[in-house]
């Protein structure tokens, strides 16, 4: 590897985000999961010798730097995006199955694939549980990034977050007592177990109560300016302060930055930010995410070809009927008694149980002298290629399939509707273009035109019942024509300031009043 300088490493972190953007780009053009797609396109470079990218290989591929990258840089963001944006209202009314998917499952899972694992595999007893770790909990930048751009129902989407976000925390947790101090606690007995649970309730209660405090105490500041970047600055400062504070006392990171997040995002948005504030806020840190998002798996797809796969095929398949088996055991057993809970969302939560980067991060981290660390090196890489690529490409198919994502009645018509009409309007435009550069006659042009204003009319009539039969269809056109005005209007009183005929101030006062608009209109989709 190149003796590395800031300014390569510049380039090289340049290079990673052009192919990562790119690849995004295209998956999001082609509707497809975009996480999948940099997770496939970047083990596909790892595999395949390309002289120009063996820098950038070589440099993303070392243990430190992935384990840097994901965990102190991007997790914060990650978390802190999707916990800033998460309702206390809906984490409130969905608290059942949230906490016993993020606990009672992910402690059941950690069990069974524990169990599992040195019985079926012959892992001693430390090993066997650090994988139970890894494998026990869903990985909130996978199945968060995943979810949103399958835009599932409402509550399931929250019930996701919420048990991914939360359960996140409690698998770091049992991951460092697996890794560090489980054969200590096992040669004390009984004692042994007794210190294991304090350790556990200790890390996770410094947690709640770091990321409580900050978050309440960034709150409060928010309240006294009415400055957005300012204010942005503020929540960079309190999700990576968040996370680094509780890790140097030993606490969750994760825990202190989603409580914070959601302190944050909602009693600190309550009483400290204006509409516009909350607006940017969210803007900001929607794209990071992105960002972040992109980098993260394009970076598992490169680190997961570093794995030798050579005689292990069988521990391999055995690993992944474990987790699987432990997945849909502690889904089912933890959801048995939560009232109001569609059996087809059970199957959803169960197959979208996704692994990912945090995995990798974990196990690349434990100590090269780690009894076993090949082994579950190995194995971990393979389930979570496994989980993003076959459960991740399929998830969208058992949607479709349950009728999970069932789109409201009507919804097929008024698409086709949509569809068609454009294409007319298309149609009649271009014919009075081409007219126009082909001295085409009025006469000849006016029988075409006709038969195609005739189809807008009747396409248009048939749509007017359709709205009239659905009013929530016709709602929705109704918002889309609000936020359209809206961002004409910002535009207008920009022109207006640049161009010296308003003051900044006013420009300012106008432009605040057309955000809270367009905020209101956000939260009313």
């Amino acid at each position: 590897m190149h003796d590395l300088d800031l300014h390569h490493i510049f380039e090289l972190g340049l290079m990673l985000v052009m192919i990562a953007a790119g690849i995004t780009a295209i998956a999001k053009k082609l509707k497809q999961p975009y996480p999948i797609a940099l997770v496939i396109v970047g083990t596909i470079i790892g595999l395949v010798n390309i002289p120009v990218l063996e820098p950038l290989k070589d440099f993303i591929t070392e243990g430190e730097i992935f384990n840097f990258v994901i965990i102190t840089l991007f997790l914060p963001a990650l978390l802190g995006e999707a916990s800033l944006k998460l309702p206390y209202s809906h984490l409130k009314e969905n608290k059942e199955p949230i906490l016993a998917l993020a606990f009672g499952a992910t402690l059941l899972s950690f069990l069974i694939v524990g169990f599992s694992t040195i019985w079926l595999l012959g892992f001693s007893i430390q090993s066997a549980f650090v994988f139970a770790a890894l494998m026990s909990a869903t990985d909130p930048v996978s199945v968060l990034s995943i979810f949103k751009s399958l835009g599932v129902n409402k509550r399931l989407a929250i019930v996701i977050e919420g048990e991914s976000l939360f359960n996140d925390g409690l698998a770091v947790v049992l991951f460092k007592i697996s890794a560090f101090y489980l054969l200590t606690y096992l040669d004390l007995g009984v004692v042994g177990a007794g210190y294991g649970l304090w350790e556990f309730i200790k890390v996770i209660s410094l947690g709640l109560i770091i990321g409580g405090a900050l978050g309440y105490g960034f709150s409060k500041l928010t309240s006294y300016y009415d400055d957005y970047p300012l204010e942005i600055i503020f929540s960079v400062i309190l999700f990576y302060g968040s996370f680094l504070v509780a890790e140097a006392v030993h606490a969750s990171g994760v825990i202190a930055v989603v409580v914070a997040g959601i302190i944050f995002g909602n009693y600190g948005a309550r009483i400290g930010m204006s509409p516009t504030t909350k607006l940017n806020i969210n803007n900001f840190w929607e794209v990071t995410a992105l960002l972040a998002n992109s980098i993260v798996f394009l970076m598992v797809g490169l680190e997961i070809t570093r794995i030798n796969l050579a005689d292990k095929w069988g521990l391999v398949f055995l690993a992944i009927i474990i987790v699987l088996i432990a997945r849909s055991i502690s889904v089912y057993a933890s959801l048995l008694f939560t009232k109001n809970f569609p059996t087809n969302w059970k199957h959803i939560i169960n197959w979208g149980g996704l692994k990912g980067s945090l995995s990798i991060a974990l196990v690349l981290s434990l100590p090269r002298d780690f009894n076993g660390r090949e082994d579950i090196l190995i194995i971990a890489f393979s389930v979570v290629l496994f989980s993003l690529v076959v459960q991740g490409l399929s998830i969208k198919k058992l949607l479709a399939f349950l009728g999970v994502n069932k789109k409201e009645e009507g919804f097929k018509e008024y698409e086709e509707l949509i569809a068609r009409g454009h294409r007319f309007e298309t149609a009649i435009k271009e014919i009075h273009s081409t007219r126009k550069k082909l001295f085409i006659t009025e006469t000849a042009a006016k029988e075409v035109l006709t038969q195609y204003e005739q189809e807008l009319s009747i396409l248009q009539s048939n749509l007017e019942n359709l709205l009239e039969k659905h009013p929530s269809l016709k709602q929705k056109q109704q918002i889309i024509l609000q936020k359209y005005a809206l961002y004409a209007q910002y535009e207008t009183i920009e022109k207006l300031n640049k161009e010296d005929i308003i003051s900044n101030e006013v420009a300012e006062h106008e432009q605040s009043q057309v955000m809270d608009k367009l905020v209101k209109s956000e939260d009313s989709i």
